[in-house]
């Protein structure tokens, strides 16, 4: 089920770039509203939603942009809200850009804990992998890959070319890690790319206890000063590491942990919790989002052909022989094999299409082709067992139509298909009356849809 934070909870600090003092208060949300900014210093109060189609700027964070209205470095927020398993949250500021805090999602994820997170009463979406989905920008030599996987896991790989960093490689195996092996990991950057950053007045809000320096170049004493006044310290030097000092690394490899949380934090972006492993080399803002606008698509591609997935090698709940115990359909009129789900509102059953089936022999001669009605009618008979399933005495009872609409035939089922059915209650049953929505699905395609009425009556008894 979808989650969301069970009561507001506030967090005040400095803007990493803006060196702005910001209040982020982060509150629960209904179901489906996913994650929505809200700037709260603007009239109005305009909303910028977590979508990677609002992404404008990626060089120094990822910067969200809509009507006029910024966002800029979300990655942390939104990598704690996925790392404590939220699927909706308003987050209203006060500024542009969140507070940086210690460089990490730590104190994001502390402050959702300390008021908890609850579930909600609707089912949450995925985006299954089921190919390997690849984006690469060969003027970095960056690289993300998905793969399939039942559950969300990332890899990162980084290597800058300098020896005081080197190559470093963090996994994250399940979201449920996040908290105890990413979320502290600090944001980092190299000595020269700083003093870069400084010159230019882009950086205003860090200091040494934020932000991880990795010096790659020698400390001057020009930069030492400019250091010093940047971090209002009365001195500056290196560690041993190759760090500037006033900060010990919560990891060997926090470099590669960092940028694990980032993509987590940029993939937020896709709008839809994921399930696959993703494998990301040298990555970036820039490389995230765009692998994310590419899972974006994916998804709303998914859901446009409205496929679910479905394991057709896990044990059925009814087989043909548990079917025929809860229908009085038999051979040649039983269209249903299997039933794989079944609960209180829905059914799946399956149908093996052979050649061997009998109205294949005039319906055609010359090209087979199952007839509409008879698909109909299986979609119905799964429907039978959704109700026949609740009762104590099946065998007593049986179910008639006494409404078909909105059927629509979309494509041809052929000898040698398998026909998933799903149905779904519209309404509770009542006084007997079923109202259920079915549909048919061959591969990644709706063969056929419809809205069935029946009555479930008790036998007569001779």
């Amino acid at each position: 089920m979808q989650k969301t934070l069970q009561q507001e909870v506030t967090l005040s600090g400095i803007g990493l770039h803006t060196g702005k003092e910001v209040k982020l208060t982060m509150k629960p949300a209904k179901e489906n509203t996913g994650f929505v900014f809200v700037r709260t210093d603007l009239e109005g109060h305009p909303q910028v939603e977590a979508d990677v189609n609002y992404v404008v700027a990626t060089e120094r964070g990822t910067t969200l942009e809509k009507l006029g209205v910024k966002i800029t470095t979300c990655e942390h927020l939104l990598a704690a809200l996925v790392g404590c398993d939220i699927d909706n949250a308003i987050l209203e500021m006060d500024a542009s850009e969140p507070p940086i805090l210690d460089g990490s999602s730590k104190y994001f994820v502390e402050a959702i804990e300390s008021v908890g997170v609850v579930e909600q009463n609707i089912a949450r979406e995925y985006l299954v992998v089921k190919e390997v989905l690849t984006y690469s920008d060969s003027a970095t030599g960056s690289e993300i890959t998905i793969i399939p996987s039942d559950t969300y896991e990332v890899t990162t790989m980084v290597d800058f070319g300098t020896k005081v960093l080197g190559t470093q490689n963090a996994t994250l195996k399940n979201i449920s890690e996040f908290k105890d092996e990413i979320s502290s990991a600090r944001t980092f950057s190299f000595l020269h790319e700083l003093e870069m950053l400084l010159d230019h007045g882009l950086i205003k809000g860090g200091d040494i206890s934020n932000a991880i320096v990795y010096v790659d170049k020698d400390l001057t004493p020009e930069t030492t000063e400019k250091l010093k006044k940047a971090f209002g310290k009365d001195n500056v030097s290196i560690r041993p590491n190759g760090i500037l000092d006033n900060l010990n690394l919560n990891y060997p490899n926090e470099a590669a942990r960092h940028k694990l949380l980032d993509v987590i934090g940029d993939l937020a972006l896709a709008g839809v919790k994921i399930k696959g492993k993703v494998i990301a080399n040298k990555p970036g803002h820039f490389v995230n989002t765009q692998f994310a606008k590419k899972l974006n698509r994916q998804w709303k591609l998914q859901k446009k052909k409205n496929v679910p997935d479905f394991d057709l090698t896990k044990e059925p709940v009814f087989d043909i022989n548990g079917i025929m115990k809860l229908m009085p359909h038999r051979p040649p009129f039983l269209l249903i094999d299997k039933i794989l789900e079944l609960s209180d509102s829905h059914v799946v059953g399956l149908k093996n299409v052979t050649m061997n089936e009998p109205f294949f022999v005039g319906h055609f001669p010359k090209e087979p082709v199952m007839p509409g009605v008879l698909q109909v009618e299986a979609l119905a008979q799964t429907g039978g067992i959704l109700v026949l399933a609740s009762v104590p005495d099946p065998e007593n009872y049986s179910t008639y139509f006494i409404k078909i609409d909105k059927v629509k035939f979309k494509r041809k089922v052929v000898p040698g298909d398998t026909i998933i059915f799903k149905i779904e209650l519209i309404e509770p049953i009542r006084r007997g009356i079923v109202h259920m929505q079915g549909y048919g699905y061959v591969g990644d395609t709706v063969a056929v849809e419809a809205e069935l009425m029946a009555q479930v009556a008790k036998n007569k008894v001779d």
